[in-house]
């Protein structure tokens, strides 16, 4: 019967401990970190640079954060490069925040398109929902990829929940061709910046 009991209260904590880290913590900074940079173009087709449309979004981005009363820090401001341990350092110099990796996806299979966004740990698979909810919300047409669970070294190692979001496949014609438009990147912009309002309210 001890034994049992025992075993219940263990239960019962591992089950607290997992359902705590889902919720959202409270946060008051959220790192913006464009992808790639510099001699690093990241996916690209033609003219097209996953670099820019990444540094494009996360502008935009950080403008309507700011606007929403949002404290926020950009690992990359302009064309330069910086390497994947910088961009870790610089978020994990930040206490009550949140880091958001933005990227656009690249594949030889030129039919494969879609959305997706990635997380790695349990405490960041919320902010993931929220954000990709959102965005699909905003990019109508787009093909759903899903959330899911990855390695990538900056949400790996970043402290915070942390999260990269791929805004589609510059190596696909239909929506490399959305991705030149301005109102696709604000749409991409507009749906992180709506799930990370309803990923507060957790």
């Amino acid at each position: 019967m001890k034994k049992t009991f025992t075993t219940g209260l263990i239960g019962l904590l591992v089950g607290w401990l997992w359902v705590t880290a889902l919720q959202a913590a409270p946060f008051r900074t959220v790192i913006i970190d464009a992808g790639h940079g510099g001699k690093d173009v990241g996916g690209q087709w033609g003219r097209v640079y996953e670099k820019h449309l990444a540094l494009d979004t996360s502008v935009r981005l950080q403008s309507k954060l700011r606007a929403l009363g949002y404290q926020t820090v950009m690992t990359r401001r302009s064309d330069y490069f910086v390497s994947l341990p910088q961009r870790v350092a610089m978020a994990n110099r930040y206490q009550n925040a949140i880091f958001v990796s933005i990227h656009y996806n690249y594949t030889w299979k030129q039919h494969v398109s879609g959305l997706e966004t990635f997380y790695h740990s349990p405490q960041s698979a919320r902010l993931a929902q929220a954000v990709h909810g959102s965005i699909m919300r905003r990019a109508r047409g787009a093909v759903d990829r899903k959330v899911k669970y990855a390695r990538y070294y900056v949400i790996r190692h970043t402290r915070h929940p942390a999260i990269l979001v791929e805004g589609g496949f510059v190596s696909n014609t239909g929506e490399r061709n959305r991705m030149k438009s301005g109102w696709f990147r604000e749409a991409i912009a507009q749906g992180i910046a709506d799930g990370i309002q309803r990923y507060r309210k957790m």
